[in-house]
């Protein structure tokens, strides 16, 4: 029986450490949330969605470890390699629950908490030689809940300072902006992307204005909310679905905001999340067809090695010498100088002939071997001058 192979490292030790970042920062706005701040979801559903996440992570995993051949992620490193192997599950559990609104019925956010973790096993596509999910998790999970429960919506933004006041109600975005910037930019390098999108929403609310003739004002306000601002730090920066390079981060933040501006001109509800998952599908589209033409092309190359090998050897068997021959070249000539071969020509001797027997050189030629036979008798042939 073959042993198993181990399991490759999740995730590289900055991304880690940004993970547990993130879920440091969304559980400790959790607590603040219930206890101060008027988080309007009943306060053991931050639980349930935590009870949800951590067991279908598990099983996925324990699953796709078994068709892989390998060892589950979450063993060999002990509590904190279990810690760090439910980092995402965590954030994502608790960024569904936390940002969808779904009355009293429960089952309806833990279906949006099974999408959400579920997804990162089935929306896939190759990145360096290796499958890895595409789509945002808890941005996918929220917005299916918005698309198939049309009651449902999102948190209501004023849940995030509702009993807060006296000035005190900005402090909130301030801090979460300050220890974003912070994460995103020593962390997840997500910086060009957070610049990209911002100038991106407020071109858009211009123009918006210009052509449809919206209130700017308005578009441009919506950017001062506690939502956009925990949008722009916690979710479009995803790391594991973001590209890495800067002209492709500002790709994809430009993208999301042109496509909220598209939506919401549509008169589409909710466009933050259905723009982001949009943007998401369209990466994952561009990953799967950059894969199959690497592919193609790296077959077409193959395919053209092979041509070459085959006509090389033709040509090589073009110049075999045929069985008897010796290695006396012809004569020189007036047309071919003396030991200078003609173009094209390969170093195959003339066959030995009853006018030139075998080894034996003709007069005036050069580079003549010994005889061909071991009774032959050696002797040397001047060469013409």
């Amino acid at each position: 029986m073959s042993a198993q192979k181990t399991a490759a490292p999740r995730h590289n030790p900055k991304v880690t450490t940004a993970l547990r970042r993130f879920a440091i920062s969304i559980s400790v706005l959790n607590i603040f949330g219930y206890t101060v701040l008027g988080f309007e979801q009943p306060w053991t559903w931050p639980l349930i969605a935590l009870a949800t996440g951590y067991t279908l992570e598990i099983v996925l995993e324990m699953l796709g470890a078994r068709a892989e051949g390998r060892a589950p992620r979450f063993l060999g490193g002990g509590a904190k390699g279990v810690m760090e192997f439910l980092l995402p599950a965590h954030i994502t559990s608790l960024a569904v629950n936390m940002l969808s609104y779904v009355n009293d019925l429960v089952w309806v956010m833990v279906f949006g908490v099974i999408v959400a973790v579920g997804t990162k096993w089935v929306l896939r596509a190759p990145v360096k030689g290796r499958l890895r999910h595409f789509m945002n998790p808890s941005n996918f999970g929220i917005a299916v809940i918005l698309v198939l429960f049309p009651w449902a919506s999102i948190a209501p933004p004023y849940q995030f300072t509702e009993y807060i006041d006296g000035g005190f109600d900005w402090l909130v975005p301030a801090i979460i902006i300050a220890l974003g910037t912070m994460l995103n930019a020593k962390l997840t390098e997500r910086m060009w992307l957070i610049l990209a999108w911002v100038g991106g929403f407020a071109l858009q609310a211009i123009v918006r204005g210009v052509l449809f003739d919206t209130s700017i004002p308005a578009g441009l306000a919506m950017m001062s909310g506690v939502a956009f601002v925990l949008f722009t730090n916690y979710m479009i920066t995803d790391p594991g679905t973001t590209p890495s390079s800067k002209w492709g981060q500002i790709a994809f933040g430009g993208g999301v905001a042109a496509m909220y501006g598209v939506l919401t001109a549509m008169s589409i509800a909710y466009g933050l999340f259905f723009a982001t998952a949009i943007v998401c599908g369209i990466r994952g589209a561009f990953l799967w067809t950059a894969d199959v033409v690497s592919k193609r092309r790296a077959e077409e190359a193959l395919a053209l090695a092979a041509v070459t090998q085959a006509v090389a050897q033709a040509d090589a068997a073009a110049c075999a010498c045929p069985e008897g021959a010796c290695a006396c070249p012809a004569p020189a000539t007036a047309e071919t100088p003396a030991c200078a071969c003609p173009e094209g020509a390969c170093a195959c001797p003339a066959p030995a002939t009853a006018e030139t027997p075998a080894c034996a050189c003709p007069e005036g030629a050069c580079a003549c071997p010994a005889p061909a036979t071991a009774g032959a008798e050696t002797k040397k042939i001047p060469v013409a001058a």
